[in-house]
């Protein structure tokens, strides 16, 4: 854990020209105010102070001032700022929002809604881990610099080159998420031409959220640097597999993995299955904010390896929980599928925590696991099993979170109306927009 006088210390060391204090808005966004270096210790000691109203998300004008008080352990050099050639170096800060009528953090900064969750878990005894698997595309740019659906390359999974040509894109992605304290276990091409995964060690959710946001900033910098352009939209181009961003959990208690039972068929103990259950439960509202944008929506549909189904496996992906196959004390886990790289880690991860600890509280029993392909399933098929599927459109997703109290609470009262607005009126500009396929197929027609 670094301290402000550490952060301090290596401003001196490492020359640091300015710092970037950077936060979330209720979207995702990340958002950052630079500072000269030399303005650090007052930014430890007074904060720095900004315009709430200006935020998506935030605040209403008249009550638009709003405090960034940095944390010192997320302190990092940015790699790709110490190329310029003017020499200078920059580093950042995530911050937390403070509301300076109070001088408590801010209910609507997306960052203190997961730390309340955290608390909450610390509260029953458990600290939750996560694991993220964010996915991205690559693409081509025209000439006047714009971003294009023309993939940066045509290969598939596991490709290598010549048909991967993102190998050392990749590369000095992975290098420059190491140089800010990253550990990165894996990168490959995916499914999709043009789409890559990297996957980065899992920590305590508030690290993961805090990683998750760096890791887009990063491979969005570095894409920029090749003259490319990465996306983490989940479905950029149709008839292919969108990207997702898999989510493994585990809980922890005193050191020890608590959904670990070595007598289970499947490695989970009861705390693990209630979790899960818990998971399963709330997965309408979940998908509101996991799957936060129209174009989500147009990912989580049959045939590309995307779950739509409540249910849980531990040999099939067509399931909403998959057990992965690793088993012992440090490696059960269940992994959530649906989310994908567009939402905001914080809400994410924070109602992903809330779910599962109410699934323990109310002593919540899990189903029994499908094995068969849920794909292959009828409707009387699934309605036996009693299998749901999940909200099919943004709209149906809002209407699930409206009605989902426990959701509604790990958000907060100011999150919840400020998302819901925001969702709201995005699916009704989106109802009332003329896409290109209705163009194409009824302009002509009739």
């Amino acid at each position: 854990m670094m301290t402000k006088d550490d952060v301090l210390s290596r401003i001196e060391e490492e020359n640091i020209d300015f710092l970037r204090l950077q936060f979330t808005d209720i979207l995702g966004t990340v958002k950052n105010v630079s500072i000269p270096a030399h303005q650090a210790e007052k930014a430890f000691g007074d904060g720095i102070y900004f315009d709430g109203s200006s935020i998506e998300g935030f605040v209403r004008i008249q009550e638009s001032d709003m405090r960034l008080n940095p944390d010192p352990d997320t302190f990092a050099i940015l790699p790709w700022r110490s190329r310029r050639e003017d020499g200078t170096v920059s580093a950042r800060l995530i911050c937390n929002v403070i509301d300076t009528s109070t001088g408590e953090p801010f209910t609507g900064d997306p960052r203190t809604v997961l730390q309340r969750a955290i608390a909450k878990a610390n509260e029953m005894g458990f600290e939750m881990n996560a694991g993220p698997e964010p996915e991205f595309f690559v693409f081509e740019k025209d000439e006047d610099g714009r971003a294009t659906t023309e993939t940066h390359d045509a290969g598939g999974y596991f490709d290598l080159g010549p048909k991967d040509l993102a190998q050392e894109i990749r590369a000095e992605i992975i290098y420059m998420l190491e140089a800010m304290g990253f550990e990165v276990e894996a990168s490959h091409h995916e499914v999709a031409p043009g789409q890559h995964e990297i996957d980065f060690k899992y920590a305590d959710a508030l690290t993961t959220a805090d990683n998750i946001a760096t890791f887009r900033s990063v491979v969005r910098a570095v894409s920029e640097l090749h003259d490319v352009h990465a996306t983490f939209m989940p479905k950029p181009i149709s008839g292919i597999n969108g990207s997702g961003m898999h989510t493994h959990i585990s809980l922890f208690r005193d050191g020890e993995n608590a959904f670990h039972e070595e007598s289970d068929e499947f490695g989970l103990s009861e705390t693990a299955y209630s979790f899960l259950a818990g998971i399963l439960d709330h997965a309408p509202a979940i998908t509101a904010i996991c799957n936060p944008t129209v174009n989500s929506y147009k990912r989580l549909v049959p045939g590309y390896e995307a779950p739509i189904y409540v249910a849980w496996s531990d040999v099939n992906r067509s399931a909403l929980v998959r057990k992965p196959a690793a088993r012992g004390p440090a490696a059960s886990r269940i992994e959530l599928r649906s989310p994908d790289p567009s939402c905001n880690p914080y809400l994410a991860l924070a109602v992903m925590l809330q779910a599962g600890l109410d699934g323990i509280e109310r002593d919540l029993e899990a189903p029994d696991p499908v094995r068969e392909n849920i794909y292959d399933f009828t409707e009387a098929d699934r309605e036996e099993r009693g299998i749901e599927t999940l909200p099919s459109t943004l709209g149906q997703a809002v209407a699930a979170l409206k009605e989902d109290d426990v959701i509604l609470d790990a958000l907060g009262d100011h999150i919840s109306e400020k998302y819901i607005q925001a969702k709201t009126q995005e699916y009704t500009e989106f109802l009332a927009s003329v896409s290109g396929w209705e163009l194409d197929r009824y302009l002509e027609t009739f």
